[in-house]
């Protein structure tokens, strides 16, 4: 089990494992700040739109950066400007990506955690933005089997992941919408968890992972929350997004997760909640320190060039050398 639960922790990784050794990557600014990370692939499209991406070469940096142009002032200039390319990008059916066209917005922040503007959640992941989610870990204490957990299976008419198996609840962080607010409002949707349930709630911290598909790049941070449910509550959805549950003991459970039939992005709050919950251990788990660093990715610390870099020659070289920029 310890190779299959670090080659797992490697798979949802791959882009932070392997991807900053890549050369067609850059740096995404926006008023001054490193957001994001944009691809060779994605570079060729913007650069149809000089007037809202100025592509320059840095002194210090032989692929230079992207930048949303500094003359957009303002959150709301910002949106406008970058939403319109999106739009048209999606009508000439460039990127699959942009097929998952939600008309959900995630808000783009700077490492203050300052707005700086939204954009379709659909689109984040070619600017290689960082999203946040909440994911809740139903879970039962079943008095022959032993700890079991929910799990829902996705409905095979969702634009990402069709039909594979996920978490019991979860979902990204729009704007206008807070964690805890998420959290309850996912559960009602997904599970339809009842108040007297779902007051029960209990925050269990977060994971983070850095993972790339053919779809784009993916900086995630998750917010977890744990909810130990009766053993005679049953959920069902009310959103029609998920077309299935199942309540599997904790080692089936771990099966399933294993199997190309999970969401790859959601195995990381599995393997975080049994290890909390004391199934993975570092009694049966050789490599269990590896294992615990890779569900929590130091993302707030990879994107971290801004202008001043580039008045600051040996401090960039630095985080060349240590695989923080690009």
């Amino acid at each position: 089990m310890t190779r299959e639960v670090v080659k797992l922790a490697q798979k949802f990784n791959n882009f932070y494992l392997n991807g900053f050794q890549k050369g067609d990557i850059r740096p995404f600014l926006v008023d001054g700040q490193q957001v994001g990370l944009i691809k060779s692939e994605v570079l060729k499209h913007l650069k149809r739109f000089p007037e809202v991406f100025c592509i320059r070469k840095c002194e210090y940096s032989n692929q230079g950066i992207v930048e949303l142009n500094p003359a957009f002032r303002d959150y709301g200039e910002r949106t406008e400007k970058l939403d319109k390319v999106l739009r048209q990008l999606k009508s000439e059916n460039i990127f699959t990506a942009l097929s998952g066209w939600r008309d959900e917005y995630y808000e783009v922040k700077s490492a203050q955690s300052v707005g700086l503007l939204k954009m379709d959640r659909s689109a984040t992941c070619l600017f290689g933005v960082r999203k946040y989610g909440v994911d809740i870990n139903g879970y039962v204490k079943h008095p022959t089997q032993g700890l079991c957990i929910w799990l829902q299976q996705r409905s095979n008419t969702k634009e990402t992941w069709p039909g594979k198996w996920d978490n019991m609840v979860g979902g990204g962080l729009s704007v206008g919408f807070g964690i805890i607010e998420t959290a309850i409002k996912e559960a009602a949707e997904e599970a339809s968890i009842p108040n007297h349930l779902i007051k029960n709630l209990v925050s269990a911290g977060c994971v983070s992972f850095f993972f790339e598909s053919d779809r784009g790049l993916f900086p995630n941070t998750e917010y977890v929350f744990d909810l130990e449910l009766p053993i005679d509550f049953v959920p069902h959805n009310s959103d029609g997004e998920v077309q299935a549950f199942e309540l599997l003991p904790a080692k089936e459970c771990l099966e399933r997760v294993f199997s190309p039939e999970f969401k790859t992005t959601s195995c990381p709050v599995v393997i975080d909640f049994m290890i909390r919950h004391g199934f993975l251990t570092s009694e049966n788990q050789l490599n269990f320190t590896q294992i615990v660093e890779l569900l929590h990715v130091p993302l707030q610390s990879l994107y971290t060039y801004n202008r001043s870099l580039e008045n600051n020659a040996n401090n960039f070289d630095n985080k060349i050398e240590n695989g923080h920029s690009i």
